[in-house]
């Protein structure tokens, strides 16, 4: 299917301003949208969402409607991208990355860890988590960090993307790991690398559109609650993730920008949880809370 960008030409400083009007109407239902220097000489940018061709009617008439006041008279654009694996073709051929005790690896790297090291093998696919990028890697590090002084009995991966957290955790220890996600490719893609990295049972992948699933019933409360997603939607459930944490629980939080880290923890402070560290990588943080008191 093919995926279309609609975008807009204007200057750098008010592709910052288009940019910050898609963030809030956009990313919270997995729109990429994105800014980008065309000519540096004349500031010249476009701002972009994406989307796929039977979305293309509804994304173009929002995106008209939120430029229209501060836009007045701009023109939305339009390119058919051609229909390519981007991800699976950028993540060609990455090398192993090292977090925790755990490597991360695609096929072609397969037998690259060393000993005590836990290999999880995720080649590039349709599901966000590789290991590669810094919320994943620090995700990992902080999951190594909490399961070596602790044990947990149950686990919660929201939003798994890949599996690759919640092959981490059950990899590291016999713990049962509800992994969730919006996206049935997300949830089929993860269910494909726990068999690819021999897990036979102890992991439940479920879709799951939010916390009134009764999968959380079912599997929870959890001592650990690994959430890899973005700022706004994880400000927005802290009230409801933090009911979902059994008594002295830990929480691991990512997919925050650095500039984003104190909103996310002012949210699940007044949600009742303590912050025990934060971990930076790559301009990114990974937060790790517990509810003890």
């Amino acid at each position: 299917m093919s995926e279309i960008r609609l975008y807009i030409s204007t200057t750098e400083q008010k592709a910052e301003a288009a940019l910050s009007l898609m963030s809030d109407a956009f990313e919270d239902e997995g729109y990429a949208i994105a800014t980008m220097e065309i000519d540096e000489k004349n500031d010249v940018w476009e701002a972009s969402v994406y989307m796929f061709r039977p979305e293309e009617a509804e994304i173009h008439q929002r995106f008209a409607t939120l430029l229209a006041a501060d836009f007045p008279g701009v023109e939305i654009q339009r390119e058919v991208l051609p229909d390519i694996d981007w991800i699976a073709k950028s993540l060609e051929g990455l090398k192993p990355v090292r977090a925790g005790r755990f490597v991360v690896h695609g096929s072609h790297d397969r037998g690259t860890a060393r000993a005590g090291e836990i290999s999880i093998e995720i080649d590039a696919g349709q599901a966000f988590g590789t290991g590669h990028h810094g919320t994943t890697a620090g995700c990992l590090e902080v999951i190594f960090d909490v399961m070596r002084k602790r044990r947990v009995k149950r686990a919660l991966d929201l939003g798994t993307g890949s599996g690759v957290l919640a092959i981490a955790a059950r990899k590291l220890a016999p713990v049962r790991v509800l992994a969730t996600d919006i996206d049935p490719i997300a949830t089929r893609v993860a269910r494909e690398n726990v068999r690819l990295n021999g897990i036979a049972s102890g992991i439940a992948l479920e879709t799951a559109p939010g916390f009134h699933s009764t999968a959380f019933g079912r599997h929870g409360p959890f001592d650990l609650i690994i959430a890899n997603i973005l700022a706004r939607p994880l400000m927005r459930m802290a009230p409801q993730l933090a009911a979902q944490l059994a008594p002295n629980g830990d929480v691991i939080l990512s997919g925050i920008l650095a500039s984003q880290r104190w909103k996310v923890l002012a949210a699940y402070n007044g949600a009742g949880l303590r912050h025990v560290k934060t971990i930076w990588r790559e301009g990114w943080v990974t937060i790790h809370l517990d509810n003890r008191r």
